[in-house]
């Protein structure tokens, strides 16, 4: 190699200016050291009832049976919540009239009030805010896209992960989601869609237009709520007894629980795995992800190229692009770098412009260095795709899942069904 060779560096000496993570307009909860504070446990607050999508098939019959009816009522509940996507009684005229509506009300308590709905993109994109029965408040956004159709579901009403460029995690963890509650978003969807509620349903051209896929990226922390999402997967992908979608068309996203990442890989269900990375050095990592304190980036990047070796399922690579903190062309290598250490066809990488947050000084890359990340992972052989910001209008992109003091005074009024 002579002097004259071109070299493309990969050290921070290319970095033009770096912006360190701080929060803006809110205080970072912080530990005992002054570190910020992680919340994998969640407070001890009381679930909502015991839902049918909360049951296992046999635990549903049982239910039934110990209601003091035959255990076939069970599937019949199945198909009017599953399929025709109803908690109403009145629909449900196959079954007796006598002690319908008790049953219905054991089988099928109310989960989720809706408090309000924001549109955008023409009404091809839509934001609910949901009210839980104990005044918690979540949201969820449903999304048309030309061939499926995307719903982002909540699995913790807030989140302890703590990011400072989060807007969801700025009030702390709440409590965890039950598994009918997470379902309860997709149920609910589906009855919007049949109803025509998505867009223009002329567009459709076909009947029984439902949701197609499912990301866990609303508020939460997915693996922190492990055995709940994944009792709510099971049940979205049960083709007899629940939802009948493919896993395929299911991804669960984490900051990087790399313990629960090897519990997932070793489930039977292969969804699609996604790690929001947003750097690949530990010294920015450890500020932007405070998780990074616990699990290193080459630790997660180690358990997800194990989920890959594992499933055989393609990972994700998240990373949202902040203008003057992680979108250095140096991190663009040094990303690339260490995922082609650890093979090739394994991985692709989904750069998203930040969505600002209230309050926040941070803002989306620059389109020229946006498009220079992106060109240096490609060229580098990883497959890279920017990915889509849709609802930034309605708060409701990526990270711009909140429950605000609007929300809170909007719901306060509005009494749980």
């Amino acid at each position: 190699m002579t002097e004259s060779t071109p070299v493309r560096s990969t050290t921070p000496r290319e970095t033009p200016r770096q912006v360190r993570p701080r929060t803006e307009g809110w205080t970072q909860k912080v530990d005992a050291e002054g570190k910020p504070l992680l919340q994998f446990a969640a407070p001890k607050k009381g679930m909502p009832p015991a839902h049918l999508a909360d049951m296992t098939p046999e635990q549903r019959v049982e239910k039934v049976k110990a209601l003091g009816l035959p255990g076939f009522r069970a599937g019949q509940l199945e198909k009017h919540y599953f399929q025709h996507y109803t908690s109403d009684p009145a629909q449900m005229t196959d079954l007796p009239a006598s002690g319908r509506e008790e049953l219905v009300h054991e089988m099928l308590p109310n989960l989720l009030t809706e408090v309000r709905r924001l549109e955008t993109d023409r009404g091809d994109t839509i934001k609910f805010l949901w009210k839980l029965h104990d005044g918690a408040l979540v949201e969820s956004v449903l999304m048309r896209y030309p061939g499926r159709i995307t719903l982002c579901v909540s699995s913790q009403a807030g989140c302890g992960m703590n990011c400072p460029f989060c807007a969801t995690g700025q009030a702390g963890l709440t409590r965890n989601m039950s598994a009918a509650e997470i379902v309860e978003q997709v149920v609910r969807a589906n009855r919007l869609i049949a109803e025509g509620g998505l867009g223009d349903p002329r567009r459709v051209g076909h009947d029984d237009e439902r949701v197609t896929n499912i990301v866990f990226m609303g508020m939460g922390e997915p693996l922190a709520n492990y055995n709940r999402v994944m009792q709510a997967v099971r049940t979205m992908v049960d083709k007899k007894h629940g939802l009948g979608m493919s896993a395929r068309g299911i991804t669960v996203s984490t900051v990087g629980l790399v313990p629960a990442i090897n519990k997932l890989a070793a489930e039977d269900t292969p969804v699609t795995f996604a790690l929001s990375l947003h750097a690949p050095d530990d010294h920015l990592r450890d500020e932007m992800i405070p998780i990074n304190s616990r699990w290193k980036v080459d630790e997660a990047l180690d358990a997800a190229r194990g989920y890959f070796d594992k499933t055989g399922r393609r990972v994700s690579i998240e990373y949202a692009l902040i203008k003057d903190m992680n979108d250095h062309a140096w991190r663009a290598d040094l990303l690339a770098s260490k995922l082609n250490e650890r093979g090739r066809g394994w991985v692709h990488v989904n750069p998203i412009p930040l969505n600002p947050t209230p309050g926040s000084v941070w803002t989306a890359s620059e389109p020229a260095v946006q498009n220079e990340f992106v060109r240096r992972l490609n060229e580098a052989g990883i497959p890279t795709t920017l990915r889509d910001t849709r609802g930034k209008e309605i708060d409701g992109a990526c990270g711009q899942l909140v429950a605000t003091e609007e929300d809170r005074d909007v719901a306060s009024p509005v009494p749980v069904d």
